[in-house]
């Protein structure tokens, strides 16, 4: 792999097979040059995806040209994550996620009609709704990680300890392309996930950069003001949950959205923790059922 020697990835290496690729462009906005991914029709109702820790745009490769059928989709790598990259002075906590989101949303002149996020992606939207920097009809979480899960290293208290020290990245990414750490990982989810997406997991792990991008922010994030403010939440909220996921239980999105003004939860039997990864199309359905007028209204007009 031609650039998994570097700390970042490389677009034009290790980016040249990147799913929806086409879809692609960077983008300079509060304080990041962001990998932005853009498709459907811009008259359709915009539908923004975020995703979670230790991912990128990849893990919506199958999930985003699904969607793009019925809105104008918009996702982006994360601070620090994929082929995000910093211009200085990073702030990976909760509310400085979310306001550079809402930086990139400006910069593009977007205002998402729903969003949709994974895992820690869901509490970046939420953070973002309730500080009135979006304002959606609807907000979708994906195995939300709304609390932080014991005994996994990215979610837990041993980030802080493990970004506070600048040769864990380096040393998980050597294991990445020694050890198989990537397959490790994505067992550990529960999920099938298929050989392009192992390959893309694979490759960001080997770069030191997107490691440590993961570590940061969940070594800087505290979710408990953003439960405490969930009665705040003036979005309806749909929480979809796979009851096998082992990474983050079912139960901390019935919690959620018992605290939710308008919450909801939609649970299925099985998929694991990259739900949209297995079952994209079923995802889909899932968001047309409560989008749906909406979505039919903008395909009458593109005909």
């Amino acid at each position: 792999m031609a650039g998994a020697s570097s700390a970042r990835p490389d677009w034009e290496t290790d980016g040249r097979d990147w799913p929806n690729r086409s879809a692609s462009r960077f983008v300079e906005a509060a304080g990041y040059r962001w990998h932005v991914q853009r498709a459907g029709a811009a008259a359709a109702p915009l539908m923004l995806l975020v995703h979670g820790t230790g991912a990128a745009t990849h893990s919506f490769r199958d999930l985003l040209p699904l969607l793009a059928a019925h809105f104008d989709v918009v996702a982006f790598d994360l601070p620090g994550h994929g082929f995000t990259a910093s211009l200085g002075g990073d702030d990976l906590s909760l509310a400085g996620m979310a306001a550079s989101v809402g930086g990139l949303l400006t910069a593009l002149d977007v205002a998402p009609a729903f969003a949709l996020g994974h895992s820690a992606g869901t509490a970046i939207l939420i953070q973002m709704a309730l500080d009135g920097r979006i304002a959606p009809a609807r907000l979708f979480g994906l195995n939300s990680a709304l609390r932080p899960i014991e005994g996994n290293a990215f979610f837990s208290p041993m980030a802080k300890l493990l970004f506070l020290n600048p040769l864990v990245p380096r040393l998980f990414s050597w294991r990445a392309r020694h050890g198989g750490v990537a397959g490790t990982l994505l067992s550990a989810t529960g999920s099938s996930v298929d050989a392009a997406g192992q390959r893309h997991y694979t490759m960001l792990l080997e770069h030191p950069a997107h490691v440590a991008g993961a570590l940061g922010m969940m070594a800087r994030w505290d979710l408990v003001p953003l439960v405490e403010r969930l009665p705040r939440l003036a979005v309806p909220l749909t929480l979809i949950v796979a009851e096998d996921d082992p990474m983050v239980p079912a139960e901390v999105s019935r919690r959620a959205a018992a605290r939710a003004a308008q919450g909801e939860v939609v649970a299925l039997t099985s998929g694991g923790h990259l739900l949209h990864e297995a079952e994209p199309a079923l995802i889909v359905r899932l968001v047309l059922q409560r989008t749906g007028a909406s979505a039919r209204r903008a395909q009458g007009d593109l005909r």
